[in-house]
């Protein structure tokens, strides 16, 4: 009888889940990823983490699904970037037209540190609720670099490098000592650009003047009393009593279920019929080399390699049932080479059906490289883009060898044999040629700004010179055709060829487990789009390296100091 009853009380209980109201849960603590794991090592790093896509199509459809009653998110914890941040905010703010409750919650947004960003994104919610001992971190924002030429100078160490032009800055930690006039212009007018935004959305979000905000700005940070008297935040609250309240306000028998959860059990109805036409989703992540994708086992971020989107794009390309490609691009650059194979892939898919390049927190140098050639770019307000430059040179490590006592000698074959090395510097020979080649790849990179951009070349140069713009700025100034996000980039796609609005998505490459394991048949298959671990990868110095001018990376990148805090 026991048995029974407890059968009956499963049953029911898992009839209520398929049948009950919903409140849509998502962790923000733990932060997202970008795309789906590309390697072994990348599946284990974002096991707990959400995915961007996941997250905006679960939403998108919650507004039309009448069992979901609310929308509650937890702020705090790792950082999110500014792409991603206005991302998630434009989805919250559509979500919440169809009337639905939505809350953020955050036991602090900044405890002894700046909470801005992550204020920002709570703004977007009806509610913001904050826990009795958390702080408002609502201090503005700020951008930092750290110079080491005098450093470098008292152990022996120069460096000789070339730039074109003066806004491409990335070397400047070595070779200056503090920053030239273009690079407090350029970093100046990126904060600019954000915080007008930052304070446009806060004011709407809060309903204050954004004159108050400003001043709220300059007075922060605030303690949890004082945020809500200023009317920074609604209530102060822990979680239990944040969630029961949202929990009793959706109905009775209402239960929590992450949005990740609820996207993903939609998906699975949607592409159980595996002919039907559809938009291909290709995710370009982090630094850009030669070779396939994927990350070093010493940790950093991953790297985009150039075989592996080829032969992603190369797929979608060739497949009947893509109808259009969405290529998302969240990347600083990297090598010059590496990101012209991959512009030559999406001109070569744009000549048989759409590109639409969604870009991430950051799309800039060869980033940028690779997107100019799609029918349309999409980038948020706070997208780091452009950086349309190069620059290239060497340590010169002789000095620092001779005080500390090593002596190096050379025997080659060729007047230029040894000009890479960093025991010597450049012969005036060996800098022309060093100065030539950066004036190839500028010539090419405007060049072929100019084409796909529809700009003069006068005007593409005007828009380069290794100027890093926010995506509002590149908007304004052609580099970038509309603002919006990865779902405005998908509804485009769809549109443009001609599919309906909930027209299935699927990522590229495409692959079931046999494909997987039994390896490519040639460079033409799509299992050659599959990542690996990098073993020769730098890690989490992968940046630095590329800084100093080492091969792993290449000439057109972002430096990693353009991080808003």
């Amino acid at each position: 009888m026991d048995a029974g009853k407890a059968i009956f009380e499963t049953v029911d209980k898992l009839r209520q889940r398929r049948t009950g109201p919903l409140v849509l849960e998502l962790d923000l603590t733990e932060g997202l990823t970008e795309g789906p794991p590309t390697d072994p090592l990348a599946a284990v790093l974002s096991m707990r983490k959400p995915r961007l896509a996941d997250v905006l199509s679960g939403l998108r459809r919650a507004r039309h699904d009448p069992r979901v009653k609310a929308l509650i998110v937890r702020l705090g914890g790792n950082p999110l970037g500014l792409a991603t941040v206005h991302e998630l905010r434009q989805a919250v703010i559509r979500f919440r037209t169809s009337g639905k409750l939505t809350v953020a919650f955050a036991e602090t947004f900044g405890e002894f540190g700046g909470g801005t960003v992550p204020y920002y994104l709570a703004t977007a919610f009806e509610r913001v609720c904050l826990q009795p001992s958390g702080d408002v971190g609502l201090t503005g924002l700020a951008m930092e670099q750290h110079f080491l030429k005098g450093a470098l100078t008292k152990l022996g160490v120069g460096y000789e490098v070339g730039q074109r032009h003066e806004y491409k800055t990335a070397a400047n930690m070595f070779t200056q000592d503090r920053m030239t006039e273009p690079h407090r212009e350029s970093m100046s007018r990126i904060l600019e650009s954000v915080t007008e935004t930052f304070v446009a959305g806060i004011a709407d979000g809060r309903r204050l003047d954004p004159g108050k905000v400003r001043e709220l700005i300059d007075r922060g940070p605030f303690s949890s009393a004082e945020a809500r008297e200023a009317g920074l935040v609604d209530e102060l609250a822990y979680r239990d009593e944040v969630y029961d309240e949202v929990k009793r306000a959706a109905g009775p028998e209402a239960h929590l279920l992450y949005v990740a959860r609820y996207a993903k059990a939609a998906a699975v109805r949607k592409l159980s019929h595996p002919m039907a036409d559809s938009i291909a989703l290709v995710h370009g992540t982090g630094v850009i080399r030669t070779g396939r994708s994927g990350r070093s086992p010493l940790g950093g971020s991953g790297a985009m390699g150039s075989d592996t989107i080829s032969a992603a794009l190369r797929a979608a390309r060739r497949d009947d049932h893509v109808k259009a490609v969405v290529f998302r691009v969240d990347s600083p650059g990297g090598s010059y080479v590496a990101s012209d194979t991959v512009w030559r892939e999406v001109t070569l898919t744009r000549k048989v059906k759409p590109v639409i390049v969604s870009m991430g927190d950051v799309a800039a140098s060869g980033g940028y490289f690779v997107s100019m050639g799609a029918d349309v770019i999409v980038a948020q307000p706070g997208t780091l883009t452009g950086s349309i430059g190069v620059y290239g040179g060497k340590p010169v490590l002789s000095e620092m060898l001779e005080k500390i006592g090593i002596n190096s000698e050379m025997v080659s074959e060729g007047a230029n044999a040894g000009m890479f090395s960093p025991s010597r510097g450049f012969s005036p020979e060996q800098w022309a040629r060093v100065n030539a080649w950066l004036d190839r790849i500028y010539d090419d990179f405007v060049g072929k700004v100019a084409q796909s951009r529809d700009l003069t070349r006068e005007r593409a140069h005007e828009l380069a010179r290794g100027r890093v713009w926010t995506g509002a700025d590149a908007h304004a100034g052609g580099l970038v055709d509309e603002l919006g996000g990865l779902e405005d980039a998908l509804a485009l796609a769809r549109k443009r060829a001609r599919l309906s609005d909930d027209a299935p998505v699927r990522v590229y490459p495409r692959m079931n487990p046999l494909e997987r394991l039994r390896g490519p048949d040639s460079s033409e298959d799509k299992s050659a789009a599959l990542a690996r671990l990098r073993l020769d990868a730098w890690g989490p110095f992968a940046r630095l390296s590329a800084e100093l001018g080492l091969p792993a990376v290449g000439p057109l990148i972002l430096p990693a100091w353009y991080v808003i805090r």
